[in-house]
């Protein structure tokens, strides 16, 4: 039997599979209904989501932004029911954005995601950037 935090890692491992792989539906699987989201750059929360509604919305809207996107993991670090994973990230723009950045640049940023879990369901994920 897989320890829990055997167990967490290959659920993060998944979402970050479907996320790489623009595939929303692969991305979802092991998110609670009530999902909330959190998106913090330079400090300041820039988008908070509830629920799983929202949140496939929210993910399927940002697929048209990028022709390509990789989350790679750098570590993972676990406490309590909270997994923080350290993760490096690098997209393809496909849209022109309205900070400059043009259709084809390459975004790269490194940051961390936090992900809780209530037993085997993500219940909340905080990007931090």
């Amino acid at each position: 039997m897989k320890d829990q935090f055997t167990a967490r890692e290959e659920i993060i491992k998944n979402y970050l599979a479907g996320y790489n792989s623009l595939n929303i539906e692969h991305m979802v699987q092991d998110l609670d209904e009530q999902i909330v989201f959190e998106n913090i750059q330079n400090g300041e929360v820039t988008l908070t989501l509830t629920g799983l509604p929202a949140f496939t919305q929210q993910a399927e809207q940002a697929i048209a932004y990028f022709s390509e996107r990789t989350q790679t993991i750098k570590s993972m670090n676990h406490v309590g029911n909270t997994t923080e994973v350290e993760i490096d990230y690098r997209a393809i723009l496909a849209v022109d954005l309205p900070n400059g950045m043009k259709s084809g640049e390459e975004l790269k940023l490194m940051g961390k995601s936090i992900f809780q879990f209530t037993g085997d369901r993500i219940v909340q994920i905080t990007d931090i950037s």
